[in-house]
């Protein structure tokens, strides 16, 4: 099926709804029922062609959504339920190690488990910092998306590409391009905050460096809840090993998230200044993004043998590129797909591509295309939405969409254009 051009219109018009609304209009914005509308509208005329032409392709979108969301939504239950009581300093240096850890977490919990679990500690020691929209921006940068992309647990895409044929252990060959970018972000926020740290402590210099050390002991309440994240991972890796029909994997983890809310304490919760809001606005913006992004993806399938491309760092671009905007795990299988074509292996079992040299050079092209780039935009992966609006509740003036787009065309873009030359040419 082949849809026409004008398709895309709701999907362009969606994303730039998100982008300008919030700017004219915050109070609308605000209500996460006017963001459910505004999908539900955006959606319609996607549903106008897509139900009589191609059903199959919104039942497909609509179980990915339903995955997506229950992940996210599992791991955001669960972590809520962490509490790391204390407070750490927020100083450059100590922010920068949470950043860091917070990469390495990434790997073992996904980026939204890592996100929700550190974002709320790390928000609080840096409660006196005037200036603090860039402390969440970098955390979306390095958390909630680079620091996954070390194994199929980290983002979602390398672990459609795991249940594709690839082996659990391959990502890990990915660790050069990952130390290089996670280190280059984690030297420009060291220098960057520490620069807007001595600008807030000109005044009184050494006060501010007092007013952010921790005064009360560092500890964890609700550590039981790791055994329940453990739950949801265990469910991911032998979901893909077993080969388990669609729904299994997903009751596992509604199940983990159930029996965290349960046998959490309210007094945690209620620390943790926990709420479903945030989730809630990535479930409805999430729903317009997954029905209006079918004639999108469709239309790129279709037309990406005309795209000719050949080499690593198209893949790269192409696959980044469409990730920034659309879900990252579907354009992940384009463009694996694309790829197995050129190798003249199968795109149902990805491990074709590891049986040549150009085919591994693609596939781990698309792999960090995919992962990294799903930080240019606040929808580029699920976890960046809910940080920002969890940093909203903290009283976090969050840069808008637009915003944010400076900041990782300032940032990130330059960064992988260096990647490109390193490590894709």
């Amino acid at each position: 099926m082949e849809f026409p051009i004008w398709s895309i219109l709701p999907f362009i018009l969606l994303l730039l709804s998100i982008a300008v609304i919030p700017l004219i209009t915050p109070r609308w914005w605000a209500r996460n029922t006017n963001k459910l509308f505004l999908s539900l509208v955006a959606s319609i005329p996607v549903l106008t062609i897509v139900v009589p032409s191609a059903p199959d392709l919104l039942l497909d979108s609509i179980k990915d959504y339903i995955s997506f969301i229950v992940l996210l939504g599992a791991l955001f239950v669960i972590s809520g339920g962490i509490y790391i009581k204390g407070e750490m300093a927020g100083t450059p240096l100590v922010n920068t190690w949470v950043l860091a850890i917070g990469a390495i977490l990434a790997n073992l919990i996904g980026t939204t488990g890592a996100s929700m679990v550190l974002i709320r500690p790390y928000l609080r020691a840096n409660h006196v910092r005037q200036q603090r929209s860039h402390l969440v921006v970098f955390f979306i940068f390095v958390v909630s998306n680079v620091g996954g992309a070390l194994t199929p647990l980290g983002d979602p895409p390398l672990f459609l590409g795991f249940l594709r044929g690839v082996p659990f252990h391959w990502t890990l060959t990915l660790f050069p391009v990952w130390i290089f970018t996670v280190g280059a972000l984690l030297i420009v926020f060291f220098f960057y905050d520490r620069y807007v740290f001595n600008k807030e402590d000109i005044a009184v210099p050494g006060e501010l460096e007092e007013q952010v050390q921790p005064r009360r002991r560092f500890h964890m309440e609700g550590g039981f809840n790791f055994l329940f994240l453990a739950g949801v991972m265990a469910a991911l890796v032998l979901s893909g090993y077993r080969g388990w029909p669609r729904g299994i994997q997903e009751g596992i983890m509604v199940a983990m998230a159930v029996l965290s809310w349960y046998s959490t304490p309210k007094s945690i919760h209620h620390a943790n200044h926990f709420h479903f809001a945030a989730i809630a606005e990535v479930a409805a913006l999430f729903l317009g993004i997954f029905v209006t992004m079918i004639p999108a993806l469709e239309i790129m399938r279709v037309h990406a043998g005309a795209l000719n491309l050949r080499t690593p760092w198209h893949y790269f671009w192409m696959s980044g590129g469409l990730s920034s905007f659309l879900d990252n795990a579907p354009t992940y299988l384009t463009f694996t797909t694309m790829a197995s074509g050129i190798t003249g292996s199968s795109a149902k079992n990805l491990s074709g591509l590891l049986q040549t040299e150009l085919g591994t050079l693609l596939l781990r092209a698309v792999s960090c295309g995919s992962v990294f780039m799903g930080a240019n935009s606040y929808i580029g992966n699920g976890p960046n939405f809910m940080v920002k609006s969890i940093a909203e509740h903290h009283n976090v003036k969050m840069p808008s969409f637009a915003g944010y787009l400076v900041y990782s065309g300032a940032i990130l873009v330059p960064l992988f254009i260096l990647l490109t030359f390193i490590f894709f040419v």
